[in-house]
């Protein structure tokens, strides 16, 4: 989905308050933006400032990802998140990801510890079956990212930030660089061609065909 750092850290927040903390749930601007920057259950931990923090709703507004309203004995507008209606997932996924959300590359064993608050999962197994769901959700929703050192079992990772890869600059050819590759190119075609002659007669001569 390309989304930012604080996009991700503000969709991970609501989607843990809504679980952990429902009756506070949906959350007011200062109360996100004390969510978003909280010391525990955060990696890294972060310091936005309110207007980056509304400056990022909009935008998740704009894509559908958040909805804020203010109810009718509210004083204050209230945020939500969307990612229900984005997402169908079951309550175990959707713990599952707001944990990576919020703490980054985990191991299942540690997923499961860190999930209790949200949700119940019975052992390990049942944590690797939601990753599994993720993994082969459509578009992917995490990926399974190997063992750290020291590690027994791999990390976990969510895709809902910027692609890495596709970020990387492309390289475009210098002129002098399609000058210097043009006669390489050329040579090689000119050997590919003689290989295909030698081939031919080599099957012609086998069939018994002449040049005539």
């Amino acid at each position: 989905m390309s989304l930012s750092d604080i996009d991700i850290r503000i969709l991970g927040a609501l989607l843990e308050k809504e679980r952990t903390t429902p009756e506070g749930y949906p959350l007011s601007i200062n109360a996100l933006v004390l969510a978003c920057n909280q010391k525990t259950n955060r990696a890294p931990v972060s310091e936005y400032s309110q207007r980056e923090v509304e400056d990022a709703l909009q935008g998740l507004r704009d894509r559908g990802l958040v909805r804020s309203e203010q109810g009718v004995a509210e004083r204050v507008v209230k945020h939500q998140h969307r990612l229900d209606e984005a997402f169908r997932l079951s309550a175990q996924d959707f713990a599952v990801l707001a944990v990576l959300m919020l703490r980054g590359p985990q191991t299942a064993g540690e997923l499961r510890g860190r999930t209790e608050r949200y949700t119940h999962f019975p052992d390990v197994a049942a944590v690797d079956a939601s990753l599994i769901r993720l993994r082969d959700h459509r578009p992917p929703l995490a990926r399974d990212e190997g063992r750290a050192p020291g590690q027994s079992q791999t990390r976990w990772t969510h895709l809902l930030g910027a692609d890495p890869e596709r970020q990387k600059p492309r390289v475009r050819q210098t002129s002098a660089q399609a000058d210097t590759d043009a006669p390489n190119a050329l040579e090689a075609l000119h050997r590919e061609v003689e290989a295909l002659k030698r081939q031919i007669a080599r099957l012609r001569e086998h069939v018994g065909l002449n040049d005539e």
